[in-house]
């Protein structure tokens, strides 16, 4: 089978999995089992809470232990088991834990795939910039397909949907152990020095002030993407509590409205190679923050009835959002790493991005939308809520513009040699 068949194959299901239960986990947990919302969002921040150690962990194990493919065919493998259990519990408490077994499993996984694609395709003769934006748009297509699958099905409330998740997770498990041989790039003999030995090394990455500040825009914008993730169903949802809008297709479907966000992400996939080496990161990143406020504020005023052209524009932009932020920024991680720390380089980005952002998001903004946008009925101000995550993507934007500084140059994002682009970093 064509290489990247193969890594096109393993991208889908990657997403695949996600996307069987991410966004229908609210309405299993709330019409299903009758949840309350405060343990719902203890729910949501186990996937922060693991991506703030586990893909920096697993990173370092796969740079200097154990072949990536394998570890990552592993993982997978145990989150298959840990998610065929999900529909046997019972109370909340026992779901926070075994979910964030889930996670633990799941989260470094993200990385460990991007680490592989870079590595076989590097193997190859590739170029990552060109040649790995076309793969990963098949994981975006998983997603929509998980979606619509779990939609079609009318198991979005039930149990069934982690039961999908679990056989993607173990197909993607055994079938890791069949890509090419991803060996750890650490070599040498005895380690210089305690980074070395053990393998902290991406951390120094901290030591350029570029990559310090890159690093910290990157889990600010984390905190972004968890608003969308946690809120965006959930504000379609409470739509049904108004009678001109209950039966409008938007609120009967709205894991396939919200799946537009993860159609436009295939075609802004396409685009990130023109991007990237004709405006550099720094513009790109830019963008991505400007579609962020288009993002929140659009939702501010859609509605699904007249407004419903908003939401799915808002859900059109998201795609620029989300592929100009995290794959640029992936790209671009690897475009300044070493290889020997290619896998945990990744897993730090991910541990910003996923970890400390996803907690930061999670919790600061329900913190905030408690105290300020609840009504003593429960119900929330919407309008109100997106405004102020417009607002703060957009001083982000500005911030970002002030604070990071960047020569592009468009050579470097071609196919690079990473350890004059890593040396280059380095005080």
């Amino acid at each position: 089978m064509n290489i990247k068949l193969r890594l096109i194959v393993m991208s889908f299901l990657q997403f695949f999995i996600w996307g069987s239960w991410l966004i229908t986990i609210g309405a299993y947990w709330f019409q299903t089992k009758q949840w309350s919302g405060a343990q719902f969002g203890a729910i949501f921040s186990t996937m922060g809470i693991a991506s703030i150690f586990m893909p920096s962990l697993m990173g370092i194990i796969a740079d200097k232990w154990i072949n990536a493919e394998k570890l990552y065919g592993g993982l997978h493998i145990l989150g298959g088991i840990i998610l065929f259990t999900i529909p046997m519990v019972d109370s909340p408490g026992t779901m926070f834990w075994v979910m964030l077994l889930n996670m633990m499993c799941y989260m470094p996984t993200l990385a460990l795939s991007i680490a592989v694609a870079f590595s076989v395709l590097k193997s190859r003769g590739g170029d990552v910039v060109k040649d790995y934006p076309p793969v990963r748009v098949w994981g975006t297509v998983g997603f929509i397909v998980a979606l619509w699958v779990v939609s079609l099905l009318h198991i979005e409330t039930s149990a069934s949907q982690f039961y999908v998740a679990s056989a993607a997770s173990f197909l993607l498990g055994l079938y890791a152990f069949s890509l090419p041989a991803c060996p750890p790039q650490f070599v040498g003999g005895e380690n210089k020095t305690l980074v070395d030995a053990f393998g902290l090394k991406s951390f120094t990455l901290f030591r350029s002030s570029k990559m310090a500040v890159f690093f910290i825009f990157a889990m600010l914008l984390g905190a972004a993407l968890q608003l969308t993730n946690a809120y965006g169903d959930t504000f379609l949802h409470d739509f049904a509590n108004i009678a001109q809008y209950k039966e409008t297709i938007a609120v009967k479907y709205p894991a396939i409205i919200m799946s537009i966000s993860q159609i436009s992400e295939t075609l802004f996939i396409l685009a990130i190679p023109f991007f990237l080496k004709r405006f550099g990161i720094k513009q790109v990143m830019v963008i991505s923050m400007i579609a962020w406020v288009l993002r929140f504020g659009l939702f501010a005023y859609g509605n699904p009835g007249d407004g419903l052209w908003m939401i799915i524009l808002s859900c059109i932009v998201y795609g620029m959002a989300f592929d100009f932020f995290n794959i640029s920024g992936s790209l671009f991680v690897e475009t300044q790493t070493d290889p020997t720390i290619r896998a945990s380089a990744q897993g730090l980005f991910m541990m910003m991005t996923n970890g400390f952002g996803a907690v930061l998001g999670s919790s600061l903004s329900g913190i905030i939308i408690q105290k300020y946008f609840t009504y003593p009925d429960q119900s929330k101000d919407w309008h109100s809520i997106w405004i102020t995550f417009a607002l703060y993507s957009l001083v982000i934007a500005v911030l970002f513009m002030i604070l990071f500084k960047h020569k592009h140059d468009g050579r470097q994002m071609k196919s690079v040699h990473p350890e004059a682009a890593f040396a280059a970093e380095q005080p």
